[in-house]
């Protein structure tokens, strides 16, 4: 079976987008018996993150050129069994497409998005979902709005889970934490203790919500020593919150260090003292997990799907209410014990979720829809049998 997949994210720093897609094939590259994998990469770093196993075609990182010409042309000139995205497949598939959607904000909350943006994606997916032979969602309450928004047989649309990498492992003890601290300290000039918030810097990410009671929090409790770090690069209208924070009354304790590569995240969970997760609207939500699997207590919101994937490991609050937020920090901030509760239930939560178990899933979701093919490919070969004989007798 040949299985091609459009990983044009792959060192784009696209945070979930190419966090999903490269631990993915990282997990099916270990999967050789009956397989032949083939990648569509834009990016030369990407290329070099390409997992033994892999053959890669490089793609336009132009998304029209991309989709209107390079996947289609290659498709065509290297057959494949199935093609699998993310949110947009070539106008013209050469083969059943299989598409993750990761979530549907630009539907339901199209507030969060520059109007261009948000013409293109609902044209694009519409058509690709329409067309595809399988909708793969990383939650129940993504494929409920997919089921929602579109017209399409509940069987085309799977829950696969998203997983958490091994890479982010618990760091419980004191001297862990310090060692962590202290690489934190020297790369980016922030000192322990801080809370963290992972994700880009935008609307709806609700950074400037989680700011603002951060603000609240230390006016309530000066005795509170901890900074907030913002691990994340700028999204749209996202400069709004540094330049909030910049004249804010806490301005001295809030940092953000842009876009950071796993070995500097994995640090920066280790050595938070809290994570916090305050977003108005995610499919999944994967930092949850990467936090909870380095061993740190989770406050989120109790929005969208966080509830699913966080289950009973997370002290949860209302995104749209400050004191809601703020209650939630000092209450773990505050109290040792509760934290230390959640930081064990975490563990616990984070060890469901493996890449391991996602990958297998989206094999059965490959075979399904290459099965699911054959009859068509076998009629349009008989059709095809039938007009070269008519064609010969004449």
């Amino acid at each position: 079976m040949i299985v091609s997949i459009d990983a044009h994210t792959l060192g784009c720093r696209q945070t979930g987008n190419e966090v999903y897609i490269r631990n993915l094939i990282s997990e099916l590259s270990h999967i050789t018996s009956g397989f032949t994998w083939k990648l569509f990469c834009s990016m030369s770093d990407g290329i070099t993150k390409v997992p033994t196993g892999f053959s890669c075609q490089k793609v336009s990182r132009n998304p029209i050129l991309r989709l209107g010409w390079d996947l289609p042309h290659l498709a065509r000139r290297h057959p494949t069994d199935v093609l699998h995205v993310q949110y947009t497949a070539p106008g013209r598939a050469v083969a059943p497409v299989i598409v993750t959607v990761h979530d549907l904000s630009f539907l339901e909350e199209p507030r969060y998005f520059h109007p261009l943006r948000l013409i293109q994606l609902r044209q694009t997916v519409g058509r690709t979902v329409a067309q595809a032979a399988r909708v793969i969602t990383p939650s129940e309450y993504s494929r409920r709005a997919v089921l929602k928004h579109y017209a399409l047989d509940p069987g085309k649309v799977v829950t696969i889970p998203n997983g958490v990498s091994e890479k982010f492992r618990p760091a419980l003890g004191t001297s862990e934490r310090s060692v962590s601290q202290r690489w934190i300290a020297k790369k980016f000039g922030i000192r322990a203790p801080f809370v963290l918030a992972v994700g880009n810097i935008e609307v709806r990410k609700n950074s400037m919500g989680l700011l603002r009671a951060f603000e609240a929090l230390i006016h309530n409790r000066p005795d509170l020593p901890h900074h907030l770090v913002f691990a994340g690069q700028e999204r749209w209208k996202g400069g709004e919150v540094r330049r909030t924070a910049a004249r804010c009354g806490v301005a001295d304790r809030v940092h953000f260090t842009g876009y950071v590569d796993d070995a500097d995240l994995t640090e920066l969970y280790a050595a938070c003292e809290l994570f916090v997760f305050p977003s108005f609207y995610e499919g999944f939500g994967l930092p949850i997990l990467e936090a909870m699997a380095t061993g740190r207590a989770v406050a989120c919101s109790n929005a969208t799907s966080m509830p699913e994937v966080a289950g009973d490991a997370a002290l949860y609050f209302d995104p749209y209410s400050q004191d809601d937020i703020v209650s939630a920090m000092a209450a773990l901030l505050t109290n040792k014990g509760e934290r230390h509760r959640l930081e064990q239930a975490g563990l616990e939560r984070a060890r469901a979720f493996a890449w391991s178990r996602s990958a297998r899933m989206t094999l059965d979701v490959y075979r399904a829809a290459a099965r699911q093919n054959q009859p068509r490919a076998l009629a349009e070969t008989q059709h095809a049998d039938r007009a070269l004989l008519s064609t010969s007798a004449r």
